[in-house]
């Protein structure tokens, strides 16, 4: 028998602390409905379910994204519903127009309203807007369609005084290549020379292929035979038809007696529809103002009335140039030509609805996804309430009974006393 130290005590009282951690660490997570409240309770699950939060996170506001892209859709098409009715108005007077029972006075009476119909499209395509963004004014579609330039023989001066930016990038071998030297051609006052851009687009490809990129594959940027144009051919294979110039097919750039043709980078509206990097839609809306429609313009041409008479409908200065009703010959043209305009609004409609569709299916993709991740989430993070109330009530029972054996152990010592008598 020892009274200096009381084993069954300490061991006791071991698993007395060990209890009362655990039924601790079970009211920490009954209390809080998660399994891991720290990064002690699952350090991989911890990091998983992290990660997962994340996606959810990004999913749940893709959809909340989307649903916003779908109401600008709804916005441009209803202001293109109005546009619709206006076409119908006109084509109606117009064939009112085309009837000789109408006298000269009628007919001008007739174009006047031709005239504010066709300012109240352009007030359309001018003011339509959603959140501050305008819609219909062509701000959100691709820019000019194309460049042409007449060169000089040799002399590239006329063509940079025009902009580069038809040249927004290259593709080279199926490699986008970025023109920053190019573009820094843009705006010298020297005469330049066709060998001043065959240095500079030879500085630009370089930055990608240099030899030591893509396989050590390298590429020359030389003037061609006349002077007059540029080729680019591949070392290796000695092929120069491995050149896409802003989405042009041609291996050449000519720079005399050719068009330098390109589209600018697109202006369209993207929307972010998924929780990662690249998961996005664009969607590109048409000029829907009166000149684009071709039912005014901007300078007096057959067809059109030869004085001033439209607005941009956001103020009274008159700019364009209305469709001709004075005469029985003019109205009837003018019939076909608003059934184009008709046509274009209605393509566009068709568009913006389709895309409406498809964001539909976009948000219930996006919701399901969430769900099921928020599922899978729930899983790893969150607490079996019913087995944690178990695991607690265990552990609160061993708790209680440690407390009761290490008071059974702490009497122990005492039964020395009884060799003491």
């Amino acid at each position: 028998m020892i009274i200096n130290h009381n084993i069954a005590a300490l061991n006791t009282l071991n698993h007395l602390n060990a209890a009362t951690n655990a039924q601790s660490k079970a009211m920490q997570k009954l209390s809080s409905g998660l399994r891991i409240n720290s990064a002690a309770d699952d350090a991989a699950g911890l990091a998983i379910s992290e990660k997962m939060r994340s996606q959810i996170r990004g999913l749940n506001q893709a959809t909340s994204n989307a649903q916003d892209a779908s109401s600008l859709a709804q916005t441009a098409e209803g202001a293109l519903n109005e546009t619709t009715d206006i076409l119908q108005r006109m084509r109606e007077l117009a064939t009112q127009a085309a009837n000789d029972t109408n006298t000269t006075d009628d007919r001008e009476q007739i174009q006047k309203e031709m005239n504010q119909l066709t300012s109240e499209i352009n007030r359309i395509g001018n003011t339509t807007e959603f959140n501050t963004q305008k819609l219909l004014d062509g701000s959100k579609t691709t820019g000019r369609s194309a460049t042409s330039a007449q060169v000089a023989s040799g002399d590239i001066s006329s063509l940079l005084s025009q902009d580069l930016s038809y040249l927004s990038e290259i593709s080279v071998n199926g490699q986008e290549v970025t023109l920053t030297a190019t573009k820094q051609l843009n705006g010298s006052a020297a005469a330049l020379k066709v060998s001043d851009l065959v240095d500079a687009l030879q500085k630009d490809i370089n930055s990608v292929y240099d030899g030591k990129k893509n396989n050590g594959v390298q590429f020359t940027v030389e003037a061609s035979a006349d002077g007059k144009g540029i080729t680019i051919t591949n070392n290796a294979t000695g092929s120069d038809s491995i050149v896409a110039i802003s989405g042009a097919s041609a291996s050449t750039l000519g720079l005399a007696n050719a068009s330098a043709t390109g589209t600018d980078e697109s202006k369209g509206l993207k929307f972010q529809i998924g929780a990662n990097e690249n998961q996005s839609i664009t969607l590109k809306i048409n000029d829907m103002r009166s000149v684009a429609l071709g039912i005014s313009s901007a300078s007096a041409a057959s067809g059109f009335t030869s004085a001033l008479t439209v607005t941009d409908g956001t103020n009274d200065a008159e700019i364009e140039h209305a469709l001709d009703v004075s005469s029985a010959d003019s109205a009837a043209k003018a019939i076909t030509t608003i059934d184009q305009a008709i046509k274009k609004v209605s393509t566009e409609r068709a568009n913006l609805g389709a895309f409406e569709n498809r964001l539909d299916h976009t948000v219930n993709n996006l919701t399901t996804a969430s769900e099921n991740l928020t599922s899978a989430e729930s899983r790893i993070r969150d607490v079996d309430m019913a087995k944690e109330m178990s695991e607690q009530m265990k552990q609160s029972i061993l708790a209680q009974a440690a407390q009761a054996m290490l008071a059974q152990a702490n009497q122990q010592p005492q039964q020395v006393l009884q060799l003491l008598r």
